[in-house]
Order: C-alpha cells, then structure tokens, then sequence
C-alpha cells in the first residue's frame, strides 16, 4: 500500500459531491454557472437562455438544449473552493428524463433543491424529493427568483414543511418582500449582506456587510420584519441543527437571486461547511464499502457527442473507495473482464481534462468506455464486489424506429445501440416486428423521442422515422410462456427490454381487462413506484 492510499479518508473529507435538482424554469442551470462563478471556476457567466447574443450556461453544452433553453441532460462541473473539491451535477429538471436524474440522486451525498419563489413546490420538484427522500439525502433548499414578484416566504416556508415533510432551517432570510429584493438576512450573526446589482449578473455581485444597526438604519421596516420572521421560524424549531440536516429531516434555507448571482455565496460556504463528505456505501449485498478499502466505483452516465471532432464516448462512474490512478487496470464487475483506464478526464461541462488521482466523492470521465454501461460496477484490486444495479423506470411512450435510408442500415443500428447504452431511451424486441429492423423505443416522457431524433440526425447522421404506437398500460410479464396470450390481442404484446424483462403493453385499461377475463391465469405484475 502506498503512502497516498493511507490519504484516503483525509482525501474524501475534502470533498463534496451534490447534484442541483428542481422543476423546468426554477433557474437550475443559472445557479449552477453562479456557484461556479463564485468559486472562481469561471470568470463571467455564460448566459440567460433565449437571450441574444449570450453565450449557453457551461453546463448546458448540448446543440438541442442551447436551442430550447432547457437542460435534457446532466452536466458534471468539478471545481475547487476553499481547498475543498466540489463535484457538482446539474440535472435535468423537465419530467420526461426523470431516469437520468435519478441515476445522477444515486450518485451524489447530498442536494440542492431549487424552488422558484412565485411558484414554490411544483409537482416536479416533489417527485425529485421523493427519489432523494428513498436516498437518504439531505436537502438544502434556496429559493430563487426573489428579484420578482412572488410568494411570501413564511408561506414557502409553510408549504416545505406540510408537503415535504422538512422542518425549514432559514440561514439567509430576504429582506424586502419578493420583487423588492434588497439583501438577505444572515441568521447566524444577524448580519445584513447587501447586493450591488451587475448588469446581466455576468460576473459575481459585490457584496457588503452591514451590522444590525446600520441595517435598521438603512432598511427600517424591511429590516426589522425580516428579523421577526428568521425569529419566528426558530422559535418553532427551525434552528439550525446540523444533525437533523444530515439525517434528511430538515432542510437549510436559503434566498437569493442566480440570475444576479445575489444569495450564492453564502449556498456555496454552506456546503463546503456542512454538507456530507462521502461515506462508506452499501454494496449489492448491504454491506459497507469502507471509504479506506480498496478502489472500487460505479457507473451512473455514459455520455457521447461532448467532443464532435473525436466522436468518443465518456462514461462517468463516482469513486465510492479507495484511490484511482490513472492508467490502473480495473474489473468490470458486471462482465468480470478487465478495463484499462489510461484516458481518464475530469469534466466541466463540455470540457476535459487529464485525471490522474481520485478519491471517494469524485467523478471520473473515463474515454472510449464503449464497453461500459450504466450501473455497472469498477473495481481494483481485491475481492470483487458489485454495487446495486440502478433500475429502469417504467417506460410510458412506445414507437416504433425505422431508418429513413435504408441504406445506412448498420450506421442506424450503431446509433440505436448507442441510444440505448447511454439510456436515452429503452430499446426493446418484439417478435411482432422483427428482431432489430424495427426496434420499438420506450421512453419516460415523449420529450425523449425529441433527443433520439435530433441526436440520429445531427449526432449519428442515421435520420429516423417514428411510428408511435397506442399503448398506456405496461405490466411485466411473470412467466415468458403465457407470452402468446398477450401477443394475439390486436392491441396489446409483449416487447422484451435488454435486460431480459418482459413488459406485456396495451392501448387501454379496457384491452387488458378483456384479456384478463379470457385468461384468468395471466400472470401479470404492476412495476412498482413507476420503476421497472
């Protein structure tokens, strides 16, 4: 062993990994860039999407998501602050690629949740919690937008604690009612921070420090209202209570303004000062992966199209143990075959560069990984071990794909496998239509057959056509003999994911209770929590 390898545990408490989450449109991907601004990582921000002339969020690198001004996939930014290494993973925040956001929860010690602050808790937003909720993660929350009208914060406050189940924890508090944004806050030394606002808040606001006095003096009523409601929340049991944050039955609070970069500062401090350091995990047996044992990870994104002039594929795997070095030859725990690692990169966004150490709690990018998948397991030296598979969501969109030239038959196949590695989408069998020539596609949300399109054309230079299908109601299939029962119904059958699952689909809750009238004994289950 070593003398880095004894750094281990040292090496992990250095670092940070959180994934930022919330519904479209709370601003996810501005506070992003903001907290790498303020960390210095960067020097001006990119841009406000749909905004001439301004360059995309760093972390939106995609051609369709600089187009649309939304996030359709997760981002991986790691930067230093404080002599802390921060990994952060900005997620896409639009229903339909919930899966990829999931996968992005599984690899992360803690989340930002985003709440817009004339909207509060969306339905999204709860959905995103409940998965992190099943994690066990803390959350901090930062209500954005306080620059414009909004709801008032006792009330976003309230509706944190009755429909998420978080006791709130304010650490800044604004101070003005939203849309009269005029600084926030600090609870913790009752402090008043106050913003200069910068033009397009293209570089990090300046800020200035009042004590208690000189605030009342200069704020008054504002002032004074923004004490007695900090006060009133911590007299109902919203101090903040460090332990109550890390067992997730609590949530900080914060309140701010990305688009300005007013309020960040005091988020990116708080994680470096309090959020979790990486910790031991459970590996597929349930017990501990120690941070100190030997080097193991697992893959949570494989990502292709970053580097156009390369056309190489990038599989992002979190180191849960031990030490990585560059150039070390590790196991694939899910095929048990060897994989070397001589191209390993660190990602900010589009951009990457060498990586030659990691520790737990840090992202690797891992070059020309074309033999690696999604939740497949790396490991060193030692006995094996494998981490739990991450799980495919319930697909709820069906369509059938055909190459629009017949003649790129190959390159439409590669494209589709490629597809389907990076969990764009699922792409299933079915003995109806052939055994590859027509794949069928599922998806989570329709705006995924989007991203496969765009992606075939631009990407891949395979166009396709889509032919959607009618099905709403999907069951697996428990025993693969009965498999003909549903095939013969004129609007149903059975499609086979890559994994070997058999999901039996119909049109409608009609057609699947006639069949199950006329075979009794059909075995057919429910996909649990939407997760197949």
């Amino acid at each position: 062993m070593n003398s880095r390898v004894t750094d281990v545990p040292y090496e992990a408490a250095r670092r940070r990994a959180f994934a930022v989450i919330s519904h479209p449109d709370a601003g996810k991907s501005t506070l992003t860039e903001a907290i790498a601004l303020h960390a210095k990582a960067i020097t001006e921000a990119g841009a406000v999407h749909g905004k001439a002339g301004r360059r995309a969020v760093v972390s939106d690198w995609m051609r369709m998501e600089q187009a649309r001004g939304i996030s359709i996939t997760s981002a991986v930014l790691r930067f230093s602050y404080r002599g802390t290494l921060i990994n952060l993973v900005d997620t896409p925040g639009h229903a339909d690629f919930s899966e990829d956001t999931y996968r992005v929860v599984s690899a992360v010690d803690s989340v930002v949740m985003l709440l817009d602050a004339a909207k509060g808790l969306e339905a999204q937003t709860l959905k995103l919690f409940d998965v992190c909720r099943s994690h066990g993660l803390p959350v901090i929350t930062f209500v954005n937008k306080w620059d414009r009208p909004g709801r008032d914060a006792l009330d976003l406050c309230d509706e944190l604690a009755a429909r998420a189940g978080l006791q709130p924890m304010p650490l800044t508090w604004p101070i003005g009612q939203a849309g009269e944004f005029h600084g926030v806050l600090d609870c913790r030394d009752r402090t008043m921070v106050r913003y200069q606002r910068i033009a397009g808040g293209a570089i990090a606001a300046p800020e200035k420090r009042l004590e208690s006095a000189e605030a009342a003096a200069q704020q008054g009523v504002a002032w004074w209202r923004a004490c007695e409601e900090a006060d009133l929340l911590a007299a109902s049991g919203g101090g903040f209570d460090h332990e109550r944050f890390l067992a997730a039955e609590a949530s900080p609070v914060l309140f701010g303004a990305a688009l300005l970069n007013h309020g960040v500062r005091p988020l990116l401090d708080f994680l470096v000062d309090f959020a979790p350091a990486p910790r031991p995990r459970m590996d597929a047996t349930r017990r501990p992966r120690y941070l100190d044992a030997p080097f193991s990870a697992f893959v949570f994104k494989v990502q292709t199209g970053m580097n156009p002039a390369h056309r190489d594929q990038i599989a992002f795997a979190r180191v849960c143990s031990g030490e990585f070095e560059r150039g070390m030859v590790v196991t694939n725990g899910t095929t048990s075959r060897p994989f070397a690692t001589k191209y390993a990169q660190q990602a900010f966004g589009r951009q990457r560069t060498t990586l030659d150490v990691a520790y737990p709690g840090d992202v690797i990018g891992l070059v020309n990984a074309t033999a690696l998948r999604v939740g497949d397991t790396l490991f060193g030296s030692g006995p094996p071990v494998r981490f739990p598979r991450l799980p495919s969501f319930a697909p709820a969109h069906f369509a059938v794909a055909r190459p629009t030239d017949i003649g790129r038959g190959k390159q439409f196949s590669r494209a589709i496998a490629q597809l389907r590695t990076e969990g764009v989408v699922q792409v299933m069998r079915s003995q109806r239509r052939g055994q590859g020539t027509a794949p069928v596609l599922a998806a989570v949300g329709p705006m995924q057959f989007d991203v496969a399109l765009h992606r075939m054309e631009w990407e891949f230079g395979a166009p396709m056509t889509l032919e959607h299908l009618p099905y709403t109601v999907v069951r697996r299939l428990s025993d693969p003999s009965q498999r003909s029962l549903v095939d013969t119904g004129r609007r149903s059958e059975v499609l086979v994911r890559d994994d070997g699952m058999e999901l039996a689909v119909f049109a409608g809750q009609v057609e699947l209770a006639v069949l199950q009238r006329l075979w009794p004994d059909l075995k057919l289950d429910h996909l649990v929590g939407g997760i197949g």
